[in-house]
């Protein structure tokens, strides 16, 4: 390894060691790294102030929408799990889902599906329908079956005449659904051209063994 890869090493491992570290000159090196170090630096940096939970609702917002799309994604995937679950992080959440990286829109679907939150099926529904990249409509199709919100039904319906890789999404998404049209959509996808289709179906369809009396 040359000098300038091992003096990257080193400086990534300090980042490392700093996110775990509770004292206030580790802080110090994490808020600058993640202000003006390279992408590798201030994702690993990101990481760390998240661990340490420093990392205030203005900075999740502006993070979740930073210029550089591998910042962004990390901020939405780690947002999901230690970011305050306020209206203002979910609208800038929200507003991800127009991002042009489809990775980042990934990532933001996937946050807004951990948040729960009903107030985003609205916009979660129009990419599952409209996005133009199958991955993106997959994750926001996952994302309306984790909120389980039942106004998000009828986009997961739709999605079961999508690609095979999102039918197979919609299919686990209606685990979290119930009604008529739930049962009629898992009968049909029983006999899905794709065999994975049918075998998520199968198995959401199956019923629990009675034990003997």
């Amino acid at each position: 390894m040359s000098d300038d890869g091992n003096t990257v090493a080193v400086g990534l491992e300090a980042l490392v060691r700093a996110g775990h570290d509770a004292g206030s000159a580790s802080r110090v090196r994490l808020e600058g790294a993640l202000a003006r170090g390279t992408t590798r630096e201030r994702v690993v940096a990101l990481r760390g102030l998240a661990r340490r939970d420093e990392i205030d609702e203005p900075r999740w917002c502006a993070l979740v929408a930073d210029g550089d799309p591998v910042v962004r994604r990390e901020a939405r995937e780690q947002a999901a799990h230690r970011a305050p679950r306020t209206p203002a992080v979910r609208d800038a959440l929200v507003c991800g889902l127009a991002d042009d990286d489809p990775l980042a829109l990934d990532a933001a679907a996937f946050a807004l599906g951990e948040f729960g939150d009903g107030t985003a099926v609205g916009p979660l529904s129009r990419v599952a329908r409209e996005h133009d990249d199958p991955r993106c409509r997959e994750s926001a199709v996952a994302a309306l079956g984790a909120i389980g919100d039942p106004e998000g039904l009828a986009a997961v319906l739709d999605a079961l005449e999508d690609r095979p890789p999102v039918r197979r999404r919609a299919v686990v998404a209606l685990a979290a659904f119930v009604g008529p049209e739930v049962d009629a959509a898992l009968e049909h996808a029983r006999s899905d051209r794709d065999w994975q289709v049918r075998a998520a179906a199968e198995q959401l369809g199956s019923a629990p063994e009675e034990g003997p009396d």
